[in-house]
């Protein structure tokens, strides 16, 4: 007799689903905010995992339940990250999230507002996205970003069900599990000047880039060689 177990193990993997529904990426600031969030957040990520088990997935499919086709049972969030699971599966890089495969479903699911947000806030039962993360798969954090209005609407569930969270008091969202908060910030990034979504830790510090790291140590290496000058010290000669 065949278990359900078996019926489970014998389905379609993240090798045989299809790991894209030929849609377009809708604007040009939407891949650098994927790799913005990333980057920045990673160095808290492998603090958290020492063993490296988490994934991180921008733009791939959640398949949550089996449909013909089978893109029609996914949804594809712009970011979302997942603990406690293999970044590979046997060698082989992940195309997509299989939840009848896995036992951890995301921690949090952000979307990148590119038309109304209808989309994005659409409970319909099996079919809207806010219903599928919230009944689903049951994402803990789920985040609606629209740069257009430089906000972030940020829902935590609780008992299965949505609740809109408050800002605090530096108007950010705090993500417990991570020990950061989300929020927006203005500023420049890869040559574009929009209010981005970002991370800080909880005191409210920034979390950097590779690159802004770099930028923060020249500047405070030329604030300390200026100094020196000051009190008639060559800095080369230190």
């Amino acid at each position: 007799m065949t278990t359900q177990i078996e019926i489970f193990q014998s389905l379609l993997d993240h090798t045989q689903l299809p790991d894209s529904d030929g849609t377009f990426v809708k604007n040009f600031q939407e891949h650098p905010q994927s790799i913005l969030l990333t980057e920045s957040i990673w160095q808290i990520l492998e603090t958290i995992h020492l063993d490296k088990q988490f994934c991180i997935g921008q733009d791939s499919g959640i398949y949550w339940r089996i449909t013909e086709p089978p893109e029609k049972g996914a949804e594809a969030p712009d970011w979302f990250y997942v603990p406690d699971v293999p970044p590979t599966l046997n060698g082989i890089p992940r195309r997509s999230y299989v939840m009848w495969q896995e036992i951890v479903s995301p921690l949090i699911v952000l979307e990148f507002v590119s038309g109304t947000g209808v989309e994005e806030r659409d409970p319909t039962p099996y079919k809207g996205k806010f219903w599928v993360y919230e009944k689903a798969i049951r994402v803990p954090f789920y985040g609606i970003y629209e740069v257009k209005k430089a906000s972030v609407e940020m829902y935590a569930l609780l008992e299965g069900q949505y609740q809109l969270m408050e800002p605090n008091e530096r108007g950010h969202y705090p993500i417990p599990p991570l020990g950061v908060e989300i929020g927006i910030w203005q500023g420049e990034y890869q040559n574009q000047n929009f209010p981005w979504l970002r991370w800080w830790n909880e005191q409210g510090n920034l979390l950097l880039t590779g690159d802004e790291r770099a930028k923060q140590e020249r500047q405070r290496a030329d604030r300390l060689a200026a100094k020196l000058k000051e009190m008639g010290i060559n800095p080369d000669e230190v």
